[in-house]
């Protein structure tokens, strides 16, 4: 029963998880800082690993997903010199499974990759997949065939926020959650600023949903997953599953599939 340690390195976050044979043992999520050298985030690893009990886990193999390019050669440097391991780095070049169908498929991010894999081995294709993270949602698409086909890019729902608040000098920081009225009509400043940037969010998603199904088919299965989504998904029907670990199925499911390559 092989134990892996997976890196899904986002702009924001950088999630961690464990998994033990089938299991995910453990999850942790870090701030993604560009500059942190190998030590620096191996001191870290071992502080999360010590925290849940493992600080003696030895693991047999790690994989690496990165939608930041500098931090690559960052992490593959921890895999060398602390945990002696060569990590599986998810490209478009990389045993996959998974056709890309796109005009650029060298343009496709590792995420985007892993995301599809999982979707397409747990919950099947068509499929959309809504990777919800602060910064950007990204709607993937996934023929019936299960291939990938394509993806539209949105502001994330913080960066929509930020951008409001930094530009409507009058306008007061809200908490991102649906107004307590539950009503998309604000009866003050907080609860408007709630109510349109929570509900209106969720109109962009249903919308681009409905779109994309117009061209995969209505019976495209929708899955969520981000660090954004539990706030999205809590507001609306549109989504079928969600699944925040998604990324690490698939880089899970990718490494196997290298292993046995």
């Amino acid at each position: 029963m092989a134990t892996i340690l997976l890196f899904d390195i986002g702009n924001t976050r950088i999630t961690l998880g464990a998994y033990r044979g089938d299991e995910l043992v453990a999850t942790w999520r870090i701030a993604t800082r560009v500059e942190g050298t190998p030590d620096e985030y191996a001191v870290i690893l071992r502080s999360l690993l010590r925290q849940r009990g493992a600080n003696g886990l030895t693991f047999d193999g790690c994989a690496i997903a990165s939608s930041v390019p500098p931090l690559v050669s960052t992490f593959v440097e921890l895999c060398a010199q602390h945990l002696r391991l060569e990590p599986v780095v998810v490209s478009p070049a990389t045993e996959t499974g998974l056709v890309l169908r796109t005009d650029s498929p060298d343009e496709v991010g590792a995420d985007r990759i892993a995301n599809a894999v999982a979707a397409k081995t747990l919950y099947g294709a068509p499929a959309i997949v809504i990777d919800f993270s602060p910064l950007a949602t990204i709607f993937d698409a996934l023929s019936a065939a299960g291939e990938y086909l394509g993806a539209a890019i949105a502001p994330g729902i913080v960066t929509a926020a930020e951008a409001l608040f930094a530009h409507a000098a009058q306008l007061p920081r809200v908490e991102l959650v649906a107004p307590a009225s539950r009503s998309p009509i604000g009866k003050n400043t907080v609860s408007a600023a709630q109510a349109g940037l929570v509900y209106g969010y969720v109109a962009l998603v249903e919308g681009m949903i409905a779109r994309v199904k117009g061209e995969l088919g209505a019976a495209a299965r929708v899955i969520g997953t981000g660090e954004m989504v539990r706030l999205i998904a809590r507001e609306t029907r549109a989504l079928d599953v969600v699944d925040e670990e998604l990324t690490l199925k698939g880089l899970k499911m990718i490494w196997e599939m290298n292993m046995r390559v």
